[in-house]
């Protein structure tokens, strides 16, 4: 794990760049798309080294908004347990999360950056639909500050 020398140690920080496959790609670009005019949602799947995220994904899998908004996202209980099975069994764990934004860039929100507070060790994808081409965007967000994580197609 990268130190920043501008934090104390044992602070986590953002891995080097996060791993996604041109399948889970499309499958996280693809759940976007059959989630609109709402929100869409999911969770990846993946390693974690001293409680962060080695920015490496083994399966991005598709969740239902709870919410079912065009403005916010909530991950389905049922859907969160499962994944969360499904890692425990492979020896991995949920990493991170996706949502999409259906109007604007892709960017954290200020509710994002609140609700991040709960899984603070998590990557956050965030894929915007308001252009013609999707953008997919990752960060970490640590004590409320926002640090994008490079996104490599594997």
């Amino acid at each position: 794990m990268a130190s920043d020398p501008g934090r104390a140690p044992g602070v986590k920080v953002a891995p080097a760049f996060m791993r996604l496959t041109e399948s889970e790609w499309q499958v996280v670009v693809g759940s976007c798309y059959d989630g609109y005019p709402e929100e869409a949602c999911g969770l990846f799947i993946g390693t974690m080294n001293d409680g962060a995220p080695t920015g490496f994904v083994s399966e991005a899998r598709p969740c239902r908004n709870e919410a079912a908004s065009s403005l916010v996202y909530r991950i389905d209980g049922r859907d969160q347990l499962a994944a969360m099975r499904a890692a425990e069994q492979r020896g991995e764990e949920i990493v991170g999360c996706w949502h999409s934004h259906t109007h604007t860039e892709a960017f954290p929100s200020p509710t994002d950056v609140s609700q991040a507070a709960w899984y603070p060790d998590w990557l956050y994808v965030i894929v915007s639909l308001k252009d013609d081409a999707p953008v997919l965007r990752a960060y970490r967000v640590i004590d409320g500050d926002v640090h994008e994580v490079p996104v490599a197609l594997m």
